[in-house]
């Protein structure tokens, strides 16, 4: 099927010709016709197959203008750096309608995003915080919205934003369509879809879990931390290969540490992403990593969440992530559509426990590579990897019974009290030198 078979109207085909596309993807297929028909839907795939422009087309084809401008479909994300990836998709599809797009986000300035909406928005592209201040502020009208698009869903979810969610969904119409897209559904997802969903139809283009077949999975078993940063620094040293390299790894903390190590190694090669990096910091180094001008960006799983980047060789995680999901978004950053990818992931013995709980979601094992000789085993440890040594117990001294003696003992002879009869009539001839008889006035 290409698009040209889809109920598409002439300035969506015009936008996808432009761009280049010419056959949609088993999502984008499966879902256009529910969505038209007007049902909730929850559409179900892999990341990197094109979910965006899976609710984006039927979206836009049944949009229709107001000479309000105010929004009519509103579409929520975790993240800010998913926030304008959505928001371009849009501008690019919507290059020959009469249609504007606005994306807001925590961070950013209330009062530029407040006076955006104020000159029209026909499409809202949200984080839950910046929504709601903008519903709070009365800025945001949520009776105008026709269409509601929960985009990661189960992210929000990780993220704690349960409360913000449900208060963002009972301010909304009770009428409107609801469309959710991720590539996991968790229990906490099922439990707020039965909630404020009507009857979704559920759309999967693969089971949950399942990652894309041209994703190459390898793992490495290493003994420590310091180990997989040498294991890291070894496999970087190839250029050609390694062309385009995502590397994933738990903290904040630990991606600045380990950026500082590998641009020493790779000078003007490196560039960093995490929630502490200023916002402006953030999209140029995305950028440059789109356009090549670096070689490995080192992010934390929020950040990276959504970031569709081309043409990306390999993800590396350093860490081995306890959430079997997160496992399936972090490698989705490659092998995006038709693109081959490499996935490697680094495996200590504490950590294979995720590792079964990955490959028990996937309904596969992860291939296991040798370690490779040339690789350097560090002998140090950090703190959470030094063997725990139980506190050593002192057996008290127990003296045997014969050799102790009664329970009691004599008193000294400064301590001893001796009843005395005192003769009052020698004491004060003693002191008085004559005798001083006792009487009422004396005393």
């Amino acid at each position: 099927m290409t698009f040209d078979e889809l109920n598409l109207n002439k300035p969506l085909l015009n936008a996808l010709n432009d761009l280049g596309y010419t056959t949609p993807t088993p999502i984008q297929q499966k879902v256009f016709s529910v969505v038209m028909s007007g049902a909730d839907v929850c559409g179900i795939a892999q990341t990197g197959t094109g979910k965006t422009l899976a609710y984006v087309l039927p979206c836009l084809r049944q949009y229709q203008f107001s000479k309000d401008r105010l929004p009519q479909l509103l579409i929520l994300v975790p993240t800010r750096e998913l926030v304008a990836q959505v928001v371009e998709t849009i501008e690019k599809m919507s290059t020959y309608l009469t249609l504007r797009v606005v994306g807001v986000f925590g961070g950013g300035n209330l009062k530029t995003h407040v006076a955006e909406i104020k000159q029209g928005a026909d499409v809202l592209v949200a984080t839950p915080g910046r929504l709601i201040d903008l519903l709070s502020n009365g800025t945001l009208k949520g009776k105008t919205i026709k269409r509601l698009v929960i985009d990661e869903m189960d992210e929000m979810l990780n993220l704690g934003f349960r409360s913000q969610l449900t208060t963002i969904l009972d301010s909304l119409p009770a009428k409107r369509q609801n469309l959710l897209f991720s590539a996991t559904i968790t229990e906490e997802v099922e439990d707020l879809i039965h909630t404020f969903f009507t009857n979704p139809i559920r759309v999967e283009a693969a089971p949950v879990g399942t990652p894309l077949d041209n994703i190459q999975q390898q793992a490495y078993e290493v003994p420590n931390f310091h180990t997989k940063l040498n294991l890291l620094e070894w496999l970087l040293q190839d250029k050609a290969t390694f062309s385009k390299v995502m590397v994933f790894i738990e903290t904040k903390a630990e991606a600045d540490q380990l950026f500082e190590q590998l641009d020493s190694k790779f000078p003007n090669e490196v560039g960093v992403i995490h929630s502490n990096k200023a916002q402006n910091n953030r999209f140029q180094t995305v950028q440059r990593f789109k356009t090549g001008e670096i070689r490995i960006l080192i992010a934390t799983d929020l950040i990276a969440r959504g970031l569709d980047v081309a043409e990306v060789s390999h993800v590396i995680n350093i860490d081995t992530p306890d959430l079997p999901e997160t496992y399936i978004h972090r490698i989705g950053r490659t092998g995006r559509v038709d693109q081959k990818g490499v996935s490697i992931t680094f495996i200590t013995e504490s950590e294979k426990e995720y590792q079964q709980a990955i490959e028990s979601l996937m309904n596969q094992e992860i291939p296991m590579l040798p370690f490779p000789e040339e690789v350097e085993v560090s002998t140090l440890l950090r703190s959470d990897e030094r063997p725990v040594n139980p506190h050593k117990i002192i057996e008290p001294k127990l003296t045997p019974r014969d050799s102790v003696g009664a329970a009691f003992h004599e008193k000294s002879a400064k301590n001893s009290k001796v009843n005395v009869r005192r003769n009052h009539a020698a004491e004060m001839m003693k002191k008085y030198g004559r005798p001083i008889k006792k009487t009422r006035k004396n005393n």
